[in-house]
């Protein structure tokens, strides 16, 4: 097999400032709820700045660490690439369109939110996003399904949370060693 076919680190081309802020400000704009197999397509297939190996990796490295993964993708990449420029361009880029949307959704809101017709508008947006939230729910609780001590801290969660109010960081703190030592304790 010709080695050009399969591109390797040596051979692809480094992304410039300019690529990340258009790549990732592509993705920002053409995605809705969620980026991340969009991403894959753009920095492995499309792109190839990465190889689905290193895409991995990076992705196990940012679900680890705080924030959106996709957020801290794009860091990493652009900063991999271009250092500290590439982070910022390709972190501008991905959230330059939706906050411009979200921006222009408000003013909207603001000029006309006694139109009955914007009112309903909102109202239809906002049980979309209800859907979409309870549908990402329902994904991450099914792999759960074979795991009680998993489904009794979520449904603990859930209680202390959207029930009795309680803070989430106090909660969180509290039921995540549990959880842990839990899962621990009946996989040993």
């Amino acid at each position: 097999m010709d080695t050009l076919s399969l591109p390797h680190q040596s051979q692809r081309l480094s992304p410039t400032v300019t690529d990340l802020f258009w790549g990732f400000f592509t993705l920002g704009l053409t995605g809705f709820g969620g980026v991340l197999p969009l991403a894959r397509r753009m920095v492995v297939e499309k792109r190839q700045w990465l190889s689905g190996e290193e895409f991995s990796e990076l992705l196990g490295l940012c679900q680890f660490l705080p924030g959106g993964n996709i957020i801290n993708m794009s860091v990493a990449i652009g900063l991999r690439f271009q250092g500290v420029a590439g982070a910022l361009a390709a972190l501008f880029g991905l959230i330059a369109a939706p906050t411009a949307v979200v921006i222009a959704m408000g003013i909207f809101y603001d000029q006309f939110h006694d139109n009955p017709y914007v009112t309903h508008m909102f109202a239809g947006l906002a049980a979309a996003a209800a859907g979409l939230l309870i549908s990402m729910a329902i994904k991450i609780v099914m792999p759960l399904r074979k795991r009680p001590v998993a489904i009794a801290v979520a449904v603990l969660c859930f209680i202390a949370i959207a029930v009795l109010k309680l803070p989430l960081l106090p909660t969180m703190l509290v039921l995540s060693p549990i959880s842990i030592l839990a899962t621990w304790r009946l996989e040993a």
